[in-house]
């Protein structure tokens, strides 16, 4: 690797991770939609990931912008959908069940990194601590 190849990949390295409001990684959402769109109950044959995409986006960006509760988010929501819809050849009516699923993925990817980062939290405060964890000691087998 030349030297300014390893500089450019050592910069790639160091950059933040990029979120919205802190509450979603767009990268992440588009990369578990376009692996998973075609298996959703709102697929429909002949539509391709370029079509579901923008609604994804709207859906998971949106739960970044508005958080709570997505009904009362809904009309935010339709208007986004047709100012950045593009060429994707869904209705509104159509795009709904995808902005709605991406929501809720976004929604719960929150409430799961939550999770993770209370348990860090409740392990780091115990080793500070000097609290032994109690587990049973087994005689090797």
């Amino acid at each position: 690797m030349t030297g300014t190849a390893q500089d450019v990949w050592q910069e790639q390295q160091d950059d933040p991770e990029i979120r919205i409001d802190g509450r979603v990684r767009p990268d992440r959402e588009e990369a578990y939609w376009q692996s998973v769109y075609w298996a959703q109950p709102h697929f429909r044959t002949g539509l391709s990931f370029e079509d579901y995409a923008p609604a994804y986006c709207v859906g998971y960006i949106g739960y970044a912008q508005y958080g709570g509760c997505f009904d009362d988010a809904e009309k935010s929501l339709c208007a986004n959908w047709l100012r950045i819809k593009g060429d994707s050849r869904l209705g509104i009516q159509d795009a709904l069940p995808a902005i709605r699923a991406a929501w809720d993925h976004a929604a719960m990817a929150r409430v799961q990194e939550e999770e993770e980062v209370e348990d860090e939290i409740r392990a780091d405060f115990i080793a500070a601590r000097g609290i032994a964890r109690s587990q049973r000691d087994y005689a090797p087998a």
